[in-house]
């Protein structure tokens, strides 16, 4: 698939405005009212809306930026949810609604129907450990669902709901005006059925006519490996259900994950630092050092500097959605003993006689390489 930026053809710098203009030039040019109803229009209009609803929010930008599509909605262990017709109309007239019925007199909105339930926003909080692995998670929510009595219609049983008489069940009313550049034609929800197309003349006592109530359910969360602090996956037709048999909303699960107080984290790649006595440095040991899910074992050479820095390549965290892993950065530091004993203050006495009071100092400092290293 064509990238985003180029989709919509701006520059990948660009501001919100840039790509609000842009989508919405686009957009007028390839709706599928203003070419007849055209498959090709149809699907080009669905790939730029999709384009402009990924790069208007600036989380889903954000973690696009990084990690392409694969960080974008990863339910499930599944990839990026493309938006259909529908959810094309529904971007398209919630930024810019009015526009789409300048086309025509008969272009705009397709008719009146229930109204589409809530997002539910849910944070979810995650340890490093599952983050390695994935996990699967188990939540209560607290959602709107269907009336039992009524089974969501919103009318007392025995009744049901009527056509509305102000729109003709279309769930809109328009008014046309003349101008010197000639009609347009605007169109609202209707007031009557508030663009349902049908009212209920005898609403259900159970839910006042709502259609729905309040429950709790079950959700099983699929946490892919890899999430951080500020993704979300989206759960498609598990929120609330709209009113009077409308669709269900989407569940936003917002990760949330606890920092580890091994590790500093960045990206895929894992830092953390291992205290090793003198003699370790200069004779070479092996050592024991902290992995995400078990210890790993590190070989310290001889002669090896404290601050000295060993990257273990694959053992950091997988990248979402993605195939690969980060890497982790043990930095091994001199340890120095608060409290030694006797001995060991004899010892390093004699230790101290033998070597002088300075050291060798090296041709450049370890802060003038990590310069060099970063490109300062």
């Amino acid at each position: 698939m064509a990238d985003f930026y180029t989709t919509l053809g701006v520059a990948r710098d660009a501001s919100d405005e840039d790509i609000k203009k842009s989508y919405r030039k686009l957009a007028m040019q390839w709706h599928p009212d203003k070419n007849g109803g055209s498959k090709d229009a149809e699907e080009k209009f669905k790939s730029i809306t999709e384009a402009y609803d990924v790069l208007r929010d600036p989380q889903k930008r954000a973690a696009y930026d990084r990690y392409g599509e694969a960080g974008l909605r990863g339910g499930g262990g599944g990839g990026f949810e493309h938006v259909d017709l529908s959810e094309a109309l529904n971007i398209f007239m919630r930024d810019f609604g009015g526009f789409g019925d300048m086309f025509s007199a008969g272009g705009g909105r397709r008719g009146g129907g229930p109204r589409a339930g809530t997002d539910l926003k849910l944070p979810l909080s995650l340890t490093l450990e599952e983050v390695a692995t994935g996990v699967e998670k188990t939540v209560m929510v607290k959602v709107l669902d269907p009336c039992d009595k009524c089974e969501g219609s919103g009318a007392e049983p025995g009744s049901k709901p009527t056509t509305c008489n102000t729109c003709a069940g279309a769930g809109e009313v328009r008014r046309a005006q003349r101008s010197f550049f000639g009609q347009f034609v605007s169109v609202a929800p209707c007031p009557t059925c508030a663009g349902e197309g049908v009212v209920v003349a005898s609403p259900c006592r159970s839910c006042r006519g709502e259609g729905r109530v309040r429950g709790e359910k079950t959700v099983r969360i699929q946490v892919p490996a890899g999430v951080a602090t500020g993704q979300y996956m989206t759960l498609r037709g598990a929120g609330n259900v709209g009113p009077r048999s409308g669709p269900r909303g989407d569940i936003l699960v917002v990760f949330d994950v606890k920092e580890d107080d091994r590790f500093e984290r960045d990206g895929e790649d894992l830092f953390c630092e291992a205290l090793v006595t003198y003699p370790q440095l200069v004779f070479g040991a092996d050592i024991t050092v902290p992995g995400v899910t078990s210890e790993i074992s590190l070989r310290v050479p001889e002669g090896t500097q404290s601050g000295t820095v060993f990257h273990l390549r694959g053992r950091g965290l997988p990248r979402v959605n993605a195939t690969g892993t980060g890497d982790l950065h043990v930095r091994v530091q001199l340890w120095t003993p608060q409290e030694p004993s006797d001995e060991e203050t004899t010892l390093l006495k004699q230790l101290a006689a033998m070597q002088g009071t300075t050291p060798p100092q090296r041709e450049k400092s370890i802060w003038s390489k990590m310069k060099e290293a970063l490109g300062a």
